[in-house]
């Protein structure tokens, strides 16, 4: 495109032309970041609220745990599997368990004695706002039960983590992923296009990931 220069009228000016792609990519760039921008929310506070979890502490996410001694009927479960049917239908949870897992009877030395202990069953269900954990002696006539109930923090970060998700949810957190990454790509392009200052991107850019580079090798020292 070509307009005439006001201050010397003579003189004509070629004005750049922005390229069509640019402006389907910025589109591209607006429509991906609208589709993440919600679980971007959720992921934000949630990873704000873990990454703080243990050396700057936000005592906001909390559990709040019970535990009980369930007597176990006659006769008694043959196998682990067994166990978690029972407790499916004692404490009405309607959604298979996360984990079952059996140890099995081996000899342990206590107090310089050499006792046989006996085998243990694991069951664990996981929700986003629950965790109930079983755990069983075989030979024993109770299970030990204990429960976890996630206040609305501590229901934010199990999400963050997947915990009790299923597979849908894994994936549509996989699109947010893929989604950061391309706009991550995207934003450099359009910077690069559109401000025109490389100098800057690349000074800005390489401070972020010195500053990264710094504090983790910082960490590694004792």
């Amino acid at each position: 495109m070509i307009i005439m220069n006001v201050q010397n009228p003579g003189t004509l000016v070629q004005k750049p032309k922005r390229l069509p792609w640019l402006k389907w990519l910025r589109r591209i760039h607006a429509w991906v970041g609208l589709w993440g921008a919600a679980l971007g929310l959720l992921f934000g506070v949630s990873g704000i609220l873990l990454n703080h979890r243990t050396v700057m502490k936000i005592p906001a996410a909390q559990m709040e745990q019970s535990q009980v001694e369930l007597a176990l009927p006659t006769p008694l479960p043959n196998d682990a599997k067994a166990l978690a049917t029972w407790l499916q239908a004692q404490l009405n949870i309607n959604r298979e368990p996360s984990k079952i897992s059996t140890e099995p009877a081996k000899t342990v030395t206590w107090a310089g004695q050499n006792i046989q202990q006996p085998s243990q069953w694991r069951v664990d269900f996981h929700s986003p706002q629950h965790s109930v954990n079983a755990e069983y002696w075989v030979g024993n006539t109770y299970v030990s039960v204990k429960r976890q109930d996630a206040n609305i923090f501590a229901f934010i970060t199990r999400l963050h983590k997947g915990v009790g998700m299923g597979t849908a949810w894994i994936l549509l957190a996989d699109t947010l992923a893929g989604g950061l990454v391309f706009l991550s790509l995207t934003g450099l392009l359009l910077w690069t296009k559109l401000h025109g200052s490389r100098l800057a991107m690349a000074g800005l850019g390489m401070t972020s990931f010195g500053l990264a580079i710094f504090v983790v090798l910082s960490s590694l020292s004792w």
